[in-house]
């Protein structure tokens, strides 16, 4: 059985452990009860998703070996911009799919008839700019760029994202996705960038909570009357 003095040490340790861990413990139990009770699909901003929107069928397409394409056509994806068929060639060039115009870019007013398919019909445009950057915080990070980003007259603060190169519907933002989005932060303890698992406070805080637990395990067996008792029946 260790001594007064020891068993003094550990319970220091495990109070000091407790203090400077505890706010952290806080935060992923607030974040791990978001995350239990939401709807990720309503995270996602389904509901506000015209989901049984169809892509429209158009005719007399021109062929895509027609274009001009350096080095080949490798992907090809159809897009409906203002009711107007283009192609989005291997990711970098879209072309008119009717008379192989190359298009540089598109359109607030494109952009504006892309969300509206996308998004369920009643939504009430309060404006829309372009972004040609974000950081690694925002909201849009990591997708195509530059985009147009829509902003609705709602009281979930809706934002949609048109990137402008291509002409395709990337995301909607919304209020319970941004309460989701810092409490993701929270969780996986990446204050730079939000989404890196692989962090070295993460690991820390994570072998720290460890040592935290064993120590109130150590600090329970040092000092249980019960463990007491059966050493000194042990002794005799």
């Amino acid at each position: 059985m260790v001594n007064r003095h020891t068993a003094l040490k550990i319970r220091k340790t495990h109070r000091y452990l407790g203090l400077f861990l505890g706010i952290q413990f806080l935060f992923w139990t607030i974040s791990g009860l978001y995350f239990s009770w939401t709807d990720i699909d309503e995270i996602h901003g389904d509901q506000f998703k015209n989901l049984e929107y169809e892509p429209k069928a158009f005719n007399d397409l021109i062929s895509p070996s027609e274009l001009n394409v350096s080095k080949g056509v490798k992907t090809i994806e159809l897009r409906d911009i203002n009711n107007l068929p283009y192609y989005w060639i291997n990711k970098k060039l879209l072309y008119n799919a009717i008379d192989g115009s190359l298009k540089t870019k598109i359109t607030k007013e494109e952009a504006l008839y892309i969300a509206k398919l996308n998004l369920k019909s009643g939504l009430v445009v309060a404006s829309i700019e372009q972004i040609n950057e974000t950081g690694k915080h925002h909201e849009y990070r990591e997708k195509l760029l530059p985009a147009y980003v829509i902003s609705y007259k709602t009281d979930e603060a809706i934002k949609a994202y048109v990137s402008i190169n291509d002409g395709k519907f990337q995301t909607v933002r919304h209020r319970a996705w941004r309460w989701f989005d810092f409490l993701w932060m929270t969780h996986t303890m990446d204050y730079e960038g939000r989404d890196n698992f692989n962090t070295i406070i993460l690991r820390a805080f994570s072998l720290l909570g460890l040592i935290t637990v064993f120590s109130g395990f150590l600090l329970w067996f040092t000092s249980s009357p019960s463990v007491k008792k059966l050493f000194k029946r042990n002794k005799k």
